[in-house]
């Protein structure tokens, strides 16, 4: 990782540590949010808040879910049953680079999704949006004098 995703990384493991009551060090870049970490949707908007408290950078559920599904309607990413088709599955291999469909032991569903975004895809996130606004990264929460 470059010096600046180093930093928002920080960023990122002290957010989720200090949302999920856990050490620093459990939050490794290859960690899962919910599947690995444990965390559930009110604890990721927890982390989000935090995160936008001490980088100045707002990102929301909305902006995960644009990114996993990049623009792809509905009906195009998945099948009738919430089956990610190839479209889907392709996409989620640009985005996510840990992501191999080969992997897959079962036919992943609309909500498995989100199980696969790990700390660093919120890492290479944060930094991309900062990145996009300007915002610079200072390694100070936002609020510091």
């Amino acid at each position: 990782m470059t010096d600046t995703l180093t930093d928002y990384l920080l960023v990122v493991q002290t957010a989720t540590a200090d949302s999920l009551g856990i050490e620093p060090d459990e939050v490794v870049p290859e960690a899962t949010l919910l599947d690995d970490l444990g965390a559930e949707s009110i604890d990721l908007l927890d982390v989000l808040f935090r995160m936008e408290r001490a980088s100045g950078v707002k990102i929301t559920i909305a902006d995960i879910a644009g990114l996993l599904q990049g623009g792809i309607p509905d009906e195009e990413f998945g099948d009738e049953n919430e089956v990610v088709n190839d479209t889907g599955l392709s996409h989620l291999e640009k985005v996510l680079p840990q992501f191999d469909r080969g992997q897959l032991t079962e036919p992943l569903t609309a909500d498995g999704v989100l199980g696969l975004f790990t700390v660093e895809n919120l890492t290479r996130l944060l930094a991309s949006r900062a990145a996009a606004t300007g915002t610079p990264n200072t390694g100070a929460p936002a609020d510091a004098p």
